[in-house]
């Protein structure tokens, strides 16, 4: 199992790309692998045979556990014991490990027996029960698995991908490509016909519940990401020291240049330049004019970045991602809009690489687009600091000739790591801030 993330300690065998005996080349796609943040492709490291899966799709290992066996041209095949003492440790679907049982007629070997007279009760007992479900299967013919049904489907990437994320088999799909090649179209058609079921996520996956307690309606078990958010905000609020700056910002002159770009006929929705794109490009440029704030503490230094590498957050289903746009100093408006759209649409569909939400130098967090007036956000360490964003309200304001008028206002608080910003350092940012953004023609050159 590979370690996908630098907080990764295990990992979910999602789906294999290729089944036992296929032939498989250096880059190619093997395996679908869930880590605590994304769910990704995971390509084959030599060329070679699948020779032997240990893992089966669902199963839950840890990092650096065997999952497969890739045999080299003139490689000699793992010996039977050996075989048989991988398959002992193979995770079921449940991700628990378990040991598979002898046959009534073998007896085991020394060395096996040696071990299962040392092992403790409980493993014995599982042992036992493992046995009796294996027994009861030996009785019942297997189903035929659709590998001998029929050929692996012909469909495109883009097809596999979206089948994936929406959770349709490929093999009910009836496909309208070339030589009958299932297309994208095909799988989204096919998912609005088949009606999920309620409760159940698109990819076809429930929460695992725990037994409740008295009172309880719901104990849902933590997912890898919800673990990871829980222990990264309890080693930030705990030893980074917080302090916070909020600032008001006369959003006006922002609302003027959207009615602008929307009159001047800008292009699609997902082309459209948005506030949260002005405030991204402006955090940037005031990076860049007060490149003090774009550091880190490290123990008996403090860090400061030559490039600005931006962190978006982006609500996901199970937590929170922060993607990262790198060098964004070199970024135009446009780009970091098509950069921020579109590592937010793959962060929510969880097919994102590690490089991608790895590091940063300091983080933006709108909540603005879901009514949240105001909010103080918790440092992503090792970075200095990150940007609350609130949303764009009416309110009654004094003009410049003194007469009662309506006007739009935006809070921005930021939260800064004491030991790296003191006050006056992020006034100065949020003074800078400020006027880019009440300014946002200066964004666009």
């Amino acid at each position: 199992m590979p370690k996908l993330s630098d907080t990764m300690s295990e990992g979910t065998l999602v789906a294999w790309k290729k089944k036992k005996g296929d032939q498989v080349s250096a880059g190619e796609v093997l395996a679908e692998i869930e880590t605590d943040k994304a769910t990704m492709e995971w390509e084959s490291p030599e060329d070679g045979t699948l020779a032997d899966i240990y893992v089966q799709e669902g199963g839950k290992v840890n990092g650096g556990d065997k999952i497969a066996f890739i045999r080299g041209e003139g490689e000699e095949a793992p010996t039977q014991e050996a075989s048989a003492q991988k398959k002992g440790k193979e995770p079921d679907s449940a991700g628990e490990k378990k040991n598979k049982p002898q046959a009534e007629t073998e007896k085991p070997a020394p060395a096996q027996a040696e071990q299962e007279e040392i092992a403790p009760p409980q493993k014995r007992a599982e042992g036992a029960v493992s046995a009796a479900l294996d027994e009861e299967k030996q009785q019942k013919p297997e189903p035929i698995g659709r590998e001998h049904e029929q050929p692996r489907v012909k469909a495109s990437p883009v097809a596999r991908r979206i089948a994936s994320e929406l959770g349709v088999d490929l093999f009910s799909v009836k496909g309208t490509g070339p030589e009958g090649r299932v297309t994208e179209t095909d799988v989204r058609a096919a998912a609005k016909s088949q009606p999920v079921a309620a409760g159940v996520s698109p990819a076809g996956k429930q929460p695992a519940r725990l037994p409740l307690q008295a009172g309880e309606s719901a104990r849902i078990q933590l997912s890898g990401m919800r673990k990871i958010i829980a222990q990264r905000l309890v080693e930030s609020l705990g030893p980074v020291p917080h302090f916070y700056l909020t600032i008001e910002i006369n959003a006006g002159p922002l609302m003027e240049a959207r009615e602008e770009l929307k009159s001047a006929g800008e292009g699609a929705d997902a082309a459209k330049i948005t506030v949260n794109d002005f405030v991204l490009k402006a955090a940037v440029m005031a990076a860049v004019k007060v490149p003090r704030v774009n550091a880190s503490f490290d123990k008996e230094s403090i860090v400061q970045y030559a490039d600005v590498d931006l962190g978006v957050a982006v609500a996901i289903e199970d937590g929170l991602l922060t993607p990262v746009i790198r060098d964004a100093q070199d970024k135009s408006l446009r780009e970091i809009s098509a950069l921020a759209k579109d590592l937010a649409h793959r962060a929510r569909n969880k097919r994102m690489k590690p490089e991608e939400f790895q590091g940063g130098t300091f983080t933006i967090s709108n909540l603005g687009g879901m009514g949240i007036d105001s909010f103080s956000a918790v440092i992503n360490p090792p970075q200095g600091f990150i940007l609350a964003v609130g949303k764009i309200t009416k309110v009654p304001v004094i003009d410049d000739c003194d007469q009662l008028v309506v006007g739009h206002r935006m809070s921005i608080t930021m939260s800064c790591d004491h030991r790296v910003i003191d006050g006056a350092l992020g006034a100065e940012y949020l003074k800078e801030l400020r006027h880019l953004l009440e300014n946002p023609a200066l964004l666009m050159v």
